[in-house]
């Protein structure tokens, strides 16, 4: 299937509730095959940790895994989040998968944490912070352009150095991602999901302070989007009212397994639950196959992007990779 404009997922591996968390990882390497059939271009996997509702802890593995289970679709993070890890660590892992699967692979780097300060200490063991994101993208690109001559890192090579560094998408919730983006020639992916800016105004930004690069010669953007697609609007908005119960339990701090749509309508609503999930759901893309397109549509041209990558949170994964498949007939040309 080919789709009108390039479409790709972005899959935190969620945890249904009665269900092992293991469970949510063939979850991710069926849905990608799956995806893969429907015609997707992308398949990227979050970086998350010490969340009881994802399974996205590991995403260099699933990277892996899921390339070795398809054959056409790229595969990439969505993204790695750089303070966790050390620069050149990233850059050999990287290389190492864009030497086994040639083409396939992108490096989305973000600057959170995400995880909590205690977590992300214990993966850190130091406290790095988010400013310093430049200085560690800077230096894991040098690993492959080479650092220099007088640099303590001088000596080093991220190896295997047959192989470039993979695409590079620097992803952002804020204005700060767009800058940075445009700063070092890379692609720019906005988290339209649950970004606190203006998409349009990222963007734009982006747009208009780009420096092509050797990676990359004219500005590039992945427009983030939560949708759910079902085959009646009944059917859309009870599997909606369940991710918005497991939205504001994160927002509470007390993340859960994502609940079933009866758990969800049976769940004794306060006011202050309903006034949250009213707030997260302006986020979500809700109901039939056209007029989630439509929504999804108004989206990625109010923000000016060129693609979309879509997260889709439903308890069954079978009604999750329907929502996909329905979203991707929709826009089939």
């Amino acid at each position: 299937m080919t789709t009108s404009v390039p479409l790709s997922v972005l899959d935190l591996s969620p945890i249904s509730s009665g269900r092992p968390a293991s469970s949510a990882l063939h979850d991710t390497v069926a849905l990608a095959q799956a995806a893969e059939s429907y015609g997707y271009r992308r398949y990227w996997l979050a970086e998350h940790h010490n969340i009881p509702s994802v399974a996205s802890s590991a995403p260099m593995v699933m990277i892996a895994t899921v390339a070795a289970h398809t054959s056409t679709i790229r595969v990439g993070s969505g993204g790695i989040m750089l303070p966790n890890h050390a620069p050149l660590a990233v850059a050999e892992s990287f290389r190492v998968l864009e030497g086994l699967h040639p083409g396939r692979i992108d490096l989305g780097l973000g600057r959170a944490p995400g995880t909590d300060q205690l977590t992300a200490f214990a993966l850190r063991r130091s406290r790095v912070e988010s400013d310093e994101f430049p200085q560690q993208l800077a230096e894991l690109l040098a690993y492959v352009d080479g650092f220099p001559a007088d640099h303590p890192f001088a000596p080093l090579t991220a190896i295997p150095d047959d192989v470039p560094l993979p695409p590079l998408w620097i992803l952002g919730s804020s204005l700060f991602g767009g800058r940075a983006a445009a700063a070092f020639g890379t692609g720019f992916a906005f988290a339209g999901h649950f970004g606190s800016a203006d998409p349009a105004e990222a963007v734009a930004i982006y747009r208009e302070h780009f420096e092509p690069s050797t990676r990359m010669s004219e500005p590039r953007v992945i427009l983030g989007v939560a949708a759910i697609a079902a085959e009646s609007e009944d059917r859309a908005e009870a599997l909606a009212v369940a991710n918005d119960l497991a939205m504001v339990r994160l927002m509470q701090n007390r993340p859960g397994p994502l609940p079933t749509p009866e758990e969800a309508a049976e769940h004794p609503w306060t006011e202050q639950e309903r006034s949250l999930a009213a707030h997260r759901r302006r986020f979500v893309s809700v109901g039939t196959p056209d007029r989630v397109r439509d929504d999804l549509e108004r989206r990625r041209l109010e923000a000016d992007a060129d693609e979309l990558v879509i997260t889709t949170q439903t308890h069954d994964p079978a009604e999750r990779r329907l929502s996909y498949e329905l979203v991707a007939k929709a826009y089939a040309t």
